[in-house]
């Protein structure tokens, strides 16, 4: 379909209002978000209003002298998008369904059941809570998790299998967190299978989040780590009052889970929570590319004039972004050797043990099924993966 500048466009219904810095676009009926800034925002206005390509061109060229403004290319721009319906009356595609149309986004579940948890009196108790837990492992050294923690049965079978199970729970726990959150302003949510690194991970979609504002938005992020935060505190205080207890090393299990995640959520090489609170406070919402961005420019010897040009005044965000980003890495790598590797290790060397000198047939068959259920894990880990790039290939 060619355009022109005398060309005028239709668009699908559009919703618009102000973010931090520049203006989130919501195109209601498939519950897409787009991040554009004012000069953006000016140009659909008036194309709203019937005026012609080269008319809006012609005007944001004198309100923005020092912009590079190019209608045609923006118009290309709308349509990849989706959100231009005709073109001088010609009807541009059929439109595809949306992310949100097919889905419930679990609304059955009670707006005021969100409501109930998160609330300005809810969110300061898990603040409190959080700083609680710190006390709790500045105090009491003892309490810091050991990568013995999980090796609770003489049998690896069960050991890996209860470690699952509760791991399994507090990740449903966590994710059950964010839902409530989110339905506490009546908004949807959904849930997905996904992965980070070799762990496999559910997911909340949480896109309908752009419809509140910046503040708003913050405890939805945080709110999966809220009601984890509640569950160390208590298995904390219980093995402060009463450590001798049957069930201590669950709690001991239910520590290391939520210490090693809590602390996995502030690697911010990666998309986690608090990696998406960061970007919610700063406004900045490519952090993470314009971070890599910025590393590989300074080792590139770029100057400070072509740092601005590239990161367009969020060049001391972008800096301190790019030392947390580095920092995730290094601290990752410690988890790897403090808890993972030793892990690995002790796993490793009981299943090449069993199998070369099996104290009973029982030990032999222990080994087999823990390497059986390593293929499993994998077999999951491969499948994600090709779904997720049959999803980008779509």
């Amino acid at each position: 379909m060619k355009i022109s500048l005398q060309s005028q466009l239709k668009l699908y219904p559009l919703s618009i209002r102000k973010d931090k810095k520049n203006y989130i676009v919501e195109e209601p009926i498939s519950g897409e978000f787009f991040e554009m800034p004012k000069i953006c925002i000016d140009a659909i206005e008036r194309l709203e209003k019937g005026e012609t390509i080269g008319s809006v061109e012609k005007v944001l060229k004198e309100q923005y002298p020092d912009e590079d403004v190019d209608m045609i290319d923006f118009t290309e721009q709308l349509i990849g998008l989706g959100l231009v319906q005709e073109i001088d009356g010609v009807k541009v595609s059929e439109r595809k369904m949306g992310a949100n149309e097919n889905s419930s986004g679990l609304t059955w579940i009670p707006s005021r059941l969100g409501r109930f948890f998160f609330n300005r009196i809810m969110n300061k108790v898990y603040l409190l809570l959080l700083l609680l837990n710190i006390f709790f492992f500045v105090f009491n050294p003892e309490l810091l998790p050991h990568y013995k923690d999980i090796f609770i049965f003489d049998t690896m079978v069960l050991n890996i299998i209860t470690y699952l199970l509760i791991s399994l729970i507090l990740i449903i726990i966590h994710e059950f967190g964010h839902v409530l959150a989110i339905r506490a302003h009546n908004l949807p949510a959904k849930l997905s299978i996904g992965n980070r690194l070799i762990f496999i991970v559910f997911e909340t979609d949480l896109t309908a989040a752009w419809k509140l504002d910046p503040k708003q938005r913050n405890i939805l992020y945080f709110a999966g780590m809220c009601f984890e935060q509640v569950i160390m505190f208590v298995a904390l205080s219980m093995l402060l009052l009463f450590p001798n207890v049957g069930f201590a090393s669950f709690l001991s299990i239910i520590v290391f889970d939520i210490f090693i995640k809590t602390i996995y959520q502030c690697c911010f090489y990666m998309k986690t929570d608090v990696y998406y609170i960061v970007e919610n406070i700063t406004g900045c919402y490519n952090l993470m590319e314009s971070g890599k961005e910025y590393i590989r420019s300074f080792f590139k010897g770029k100057s400070g004039k072509d740092y601005k040009q590239i990161f367009q005044g969020e060049l001391n965000v972008v800096r301190a972004y790019s030392a947390f980003y580095v920092a995730g890495v290094i601290v990752t790598f410690l988890l790897a050797f403090v808890y993972f590797i030793p892990q690995l290790y002790f796993v490793f060397d009981t299943i090449f043990a069993n199998v070369r000198n099996p104290e009973n047939p029982g030990a032999f068959w222990d080994a087999v099924a823990i390497l059986i259920q390593m293929l499993i894990v994998v077999g999951i880990l491969i499948y994600i993966k090709m779904k997720k790039r049959r999803e980008v290939k779509n």
